[in-house]
């Protein structure tokens, strides 16, 4: 398994807007093949004062394996990516990573 995570940084007077979007968005790449599920994490903000307005957000897809991966980022990631700029173009940022499993306990 490979966990191919994205981090979102919304700019807060965006995000209902970017959030509206974004569930579809989540959907259509789980059509995908080679895509297992996603979970969608609201990330809590830094303990301190005042916010830095923006909303955080990581999103967690499961994909099958590396090749499945590989095959999105080689072919429609970047369809997908343009679709977000277009839209929301300068309101957010994204990070990505991704996790390859090495072992996994007690998930039930």
């Amino acid at each position: 398994m490979v966990v191919y995570e994205v981090n979102l940084a919304v700019e807060a007077d965006a995000a209902d807007a970017y959030a509206a979007w974004l569930g579809p968005h989540v959907e259509a790449i789980l059509r995908l093949d080679g895509f297992v599920s996603a979970a969608w994490f609201a990330v809590e903000p830094d303990a301190g004062p005042g916010g830095d307005g923006y909303v955080r957000w990581c999103v967690q897809y499961r994909l099958r394996d590396r090749a499945a991966l590989q095959a999105y980022l080689d072919g429609p990631a970047a369809a997908f990516r343009a679709e977000g700029q277009e839209r929301f173009g300068g309101r957010f940022e994204a990070t990505r990573r991704v996790l390859l499993l090495r072992e996994a306990f007690g998930e039930r």
